[in-house]
């Protein structure tokens, strides 16, 4: 199994992990704010299909590296997500709305199986709509599905921002010939 995410239809990448388990302990880690602040970022949760996801993306919270120039503000003051829970079957698989902004609202999902004493998490986020937010997103997801590993594994927490650059280029690369409006492979 490969850290990188893998594109699977225009505009949609998806992620997998083996974690360990049991099933509820991951879980908490995605649907609970305290400890999703600890590697994503905190936020109130309504758990119900229709109910209201609320983030707020703060790197200092999650690593101790200065962050380059360009993402300052969001690592000190935060950038806030709001969305909407598409689908909610605890403890097995959870999906939102994401964003919004500058970019269309994308969907992401997080499904989860037993594999053992392991769990097989599988992220996936849909409806990208471009390559270079493909990119950013991909990159964004390879490092925050690696800090969810390190809390579980007890592992020291790798470094963030000092990785950031090189994932962006990595995944750019990987990117490269997909057409313009997402892409497959």
């Amino acid at each position: 199994m490969s850290e990188y995410g893998v594109v699977l239809e225009s505009g949609a990448v998806r992620f997998e992990r083996l974690l360990p388990g049991p099933v509820e302990r991951v879980w908490a880690y995605i649907t609970e704010s305290e400890k999703r602040g600890r590697w994503l970022a905190s936020g109130p949760f309504d758990l119900r299909v229709g109910g209201r996801t609320q983030m707020l993306f703060k790197h200092s919270q999650i690593t101790d590296e200065a962050p380059p120039e360009a993402y300052r503000e969001m690592h000190e003051n935060g950038w806030p997500s709001t969305g909407t829970i598409t689908r909610y079957e605890p403890p097995r698989l959870i999906a939102f709305t994401w964003g919004g902004g500058d970019e269309p609202e994308s969907e992401v999902e997080f499904a989860l199986s037993p594999q053992g004493d392991k769990v097989l998490l599988v992220l996936t986020h849909r409806k990208l709509g471009s390559k270079a937010e493909m990119t950013s997103v991909s990159g964004g997801w390879h490092m925050h599905l690696g800090l969810l590993e390190d809390l579980l594994t007890g592992s020291p927490r790798r470094g963030f921002w000092s990785r950031h650059q090189k994932l962006e280029a990595d995944y750019a690369a990987r990117y490269a010939d997909l057409p313009e409006q997402g892409g497959s492979a």
